[in-house]
């Protein structure tokens, strides 16, 4: 690969956080009585037999699936993202204790509609060779992206232009005469909620009122919606597991097998590079939480997956690899327009990394400047090192960890030519 320098901006001054109508959180320590009491308590319906990961494995990359167009990159070609990860703001309801957006402080921007449908026929349409454009777009990264009103016409137009389409939500703005299309279009719906019991789903996702009964309504429909037509939507919950409330895994393990979703995933919680969260990492390695954690997997049904991020949970702020070759294959960009290469370098303080707004141009002209090339180029060099100057275990981590062991190290791309297909597929 080519790499070339760029310019190093002083960042802007940071914009004002955004606020809302929110129920501030409490401060909770691991209540471990509890949590080996329910340990104990659900021993008669552990099922050590059961491989969640039988069907579909949320703790890896399938990138060496694309091998082509990392191939590709590899010889320096300009190849486009396999995945997007994105918002269409970024505002939200909800003021979860973990929301890694809210240490950022951009303005919630959402655009015209035009400016959406523009963006979604660029992304198919560069690459490095005709049909090699953006594969998949999943719509998470640093907002709640049903809050904007062009929520169900961008993914009726991705459909159209051929992506596949995918949510992270949480679930509260979810029209209900709407659900129909969304289980008919998306690859996957990911159901963000981070406890199993009403009181505490309230401190960790930031609310008040009836909203975890609201939200799990939804959630049902959506599975009933699913079983009648017969859709293909894979529909999971999400734990961001801070160690103060893990308490809630086991709950929350029950509680998706109760709503009949596919999965349950429970997961770390990305932290900044300064650690202003204040994770405690080394909890996720202690006997408790791996018990914990086994514990919950053990819950799995033949139609129920419950998975732990273990190398995730398990790494630490760690990371196995010192450059960064993942961002031009797995692109992130903002609820606000602004392209860069990923959500570490949303913020102002980063804006020597920032490509551009495609609000203000055509994102297929951002993608073809020179100068997101040479961004992409310093991360993948030995002028950047992103066990110094990223945030912990990002997006783009697994991804990173296979291209460093392939480009850096010299490791031969695995061969998967003879291997099913997995779930998924274009979201690596």
């Amino acid at each position: 690969m080519a790499f070339r320098d760029i310019p190093i901006l002083q960042p802007d001054a940071d914009a004002s956080p955004a606020t809302g109508d929110v129920a501030p959180g409490s401060s909770r320590s691991v209540d471990v009585d509890r949590i080996r009491a329910q340990i104990r308590e659900i021993e008669p319906l552990r099922d050590d037999t059961i491989d969640p990961r039988r069907q579909f494995h949320l703790d890896t990359t399938k990138v060496a699936f694309h091998r082509e167009r990392v191939e590709a990159l590899a010889r320096g070609e300009r190849v486009a993202p396999i995945t997007i990860d994105m918002a269409l703001t970024q505002k939200c309801s909800f003021a979860c204790t973990y929301c890694y957006a809210g240490l950022q402080y951009n303005p919630e921007s959402p655009v015209e509609w035009p400016v959406y449908e523009e963006f979604l026929d660029d992304v198919v349409s560069i690459g490095h060779r005709p049909g090699e454009g953006v594969k998949a777009i999943s719509l998470v990264s640093d907002g709640e992206s049903t809050e904007n009103p062009h929520f169900y016409d961008f993914i009726r137009k991705g459909r159209e232009n051929g992506l596949d389409l995918a949510c992270g939500t949480n679930g509260l703005k979810l029209d209900r005469d709407r659900l129909p299309e969304i289980v008919e279009s998306l690859t996957y719906l990911r159901f963000n909620i981070s406890a199993g019991e009403r009181d505490a789903y309230n401190e960790v996702m930031g609310v008040r009122g009836d909203i975890f009964d609201r939200v799990l309504e939804n959630i049902r429909e959506c599975v009933r919606l699913k079983r009648e037509t017969g859709s293909a939507v894979t529909i999971g919950l999400q734990m961001v597991l801070l160690p103060q409330y893990a308490d809630q895994v086991i709950p929350l393990a029950l509680l998706g097998r109760d709503l009949g979703v596919d999965y349950t995933v429970i997961k770390h919680c990305t932290d900044d590079e300064n650690g202003r969260l204040g994770v405690d990492y080394n909890w996720y390695r202690s006997e408790l939480a791996l018990d914990l954690l086994r514990a919950a997997e053990a819950l799995s049904t033949e139609t129920h997956s419950v998975q732990a991020k273990w190398s995730k949970l398990l790494t630490g702020r760690d990371r196995t690899y010192s450059k960064c070759f993942g961002t031009p294959l797995l692109l992130q960009t903002s609820g606000t327009c602004l392209v860069a290469p990923c959500g570490s370098f949303f913020n102002t303080d980063y804006e020597r990394f920032h490509i551009g707004n495609f609000a203000r141009t055509p994102f297929r002209e951002l993608w073809a400047s020179d100068r997101y090339w040479e961004i992409v180029g310093f991360l993948g060099s030995d002028r950047f090192d992103p066990r110094r100057e990223c945030m912990t275990l990002c997006l783009q981590d697994k991804v990173n960890e296979a291209l460093f062991d392939w480009f850096d190290r010299g490791t031969p791309i695995p061969d998967v030519s003879g291997l099913p297909e997995p779930m998924h597929k274009n979201f690596i």
